[in-house]
């Protein structure tokens, strides 16, 4: 998720364990800081792109690294203030903040590596965008009446919007269950097994959500709104680059996105320059995505620097056609829209 709303869980976890046993401030702002720490680990560069993208969330996202080094962080803290005989509590208030980072950044589609060193499988429920207000905003509220009012009061507030913010991870589960039974109903090709479908939200909501569908020539794109009024899924098809992929898979940069993607990926030539296209087809909607890399001409992949070419829809255009698609209003994709 977000910066912002690892912030808030972090800060609203903080204050729940500690309650009165220090001042709110201090458990909030150790909580926001504990709650950030995981996401440091974007400053370091592994050699290329690539690989800048599949080593985040890695070791600094695994339960077992997190686990050893809550103590250490609250000893600090208890340190910090002259707290000493709540250590204790600091640890498990610390221990808390820093594996529900993970956690969280685990409802989303990118991939968490939760059990390093045992395995490097990027986790992913997929049932929650990186940023949703629904979410975020009562973690934020909580925490700041909880700073606010100082006192019982303000506590509850917290631990409310802890449980709201709790209830709609486990909303945008039971949606996306739904919308995953309407789409294997309306699969677009036959014999296209579970593992091959992807069922993730679109921006900032749960109400519209994403699907695709591939087999090793193409990969289907779907939405399906819960306000669409009829259950059913129109499909969009596109060529995967079945040839490109039977030349280049084992070169790593390929290789790497097509196991941290779980197979939802797609090569393709440019155009103009004949350049090798290497897309994540979790992360972004057709024809823009997140995760792009130009891997040079065909007879230098794997030999050329790799260069992130992420391309992102213009706002203008999207927006008005997510809000329209998300109340059932269209039948269309964004890749029709005019611009």
């Amino acid at each position: 998720m977000d910066s912002l709303t690892q912030m808030a869980l972090g800060a609203a976890v903080s204050v729940a364990v500690m309650g009165r046993r220090t001042a709110v401030w201090k458990a909030a702002v150790w909580g926001a800081v504990a709650g950030t720490l995981p996401d440091l680990d974007v400053v370091i560069d592994h050699g290329n792109p690539v690989l800048n993208m599949v080593r985040h969330r890695a070791e600094s996202h695994s339960l077992f690294y997190l686990t050893l080094f809550a103590p250490l962080l609250a000893w600090v803290a208890a340190r910090v203030h002259d707290e000493l005989p709540l250590f204790r509590r600091w640890w498990l208030a610390i221990w808390l903040v820093l594996v529900t980072h993970p956690l969280l950044d685990n409802m989303t589609v990118y991939g968490t590596q939760l059990l390093m060193p045992f395995t490097d499988h990027p986790f992913a429920v997929s049932s929650m965008f990186i940023i949703d207000p629904a979410y975020t905003l009562p973690l934020i509220v909580g925490v700041v009446t909880a700073l606010r009012l100082k006192n019982d009061r303000g506590l509850r507030w917290n631990a409310v919007a802890l449980a709201l913010s709790t209830g709609y991870l486990g909303w945008s589960m039971l949606a996306q269950h739904h919308v995953t039974t309407i789409a294997r109903a309306s699969m677009p090709a036959p014999g296209i097994p579970g593992h091959q479908l992807l069922v993730t939200p679109s921006p900032f909501n749960t109400v519209l959500w994403r699907l695709v569908a591939t087999t090793p020539d193409q990969y289907f794109e779907g939405y399906y709104s819960l306000l669409d009024p009829e259950p059913t899924v129109r499909w969009t098809a596109h060529p995967r680059g079945a040839e490109l992929i039977k030349h280049h898979g084992a070169v790593d940069a390929v290789a790497q996105i097509a196991a941290f993607s779980q197979g939802f990926f797609k090569l393709q030539t440019t155009v103009d320059q004949g350049r090798v296209l290497l897309s994540d087809l979790r992360m972004g909607q057709e024809p823009a995505y997140s995760f792009r890399f130009d891997l040079g001409k065909p007879g230098e992949v794997g030999a050329a620097p790799i260069q992130q070419l992420s391309m992102r829809a213009d706002i203008g255009i999207a927006l008005p056609w997510l809000w329209q698609r998300l109340l059932g209003r269209t039948q269309a994709t964004l890749a029709t829209q005019p611009g």
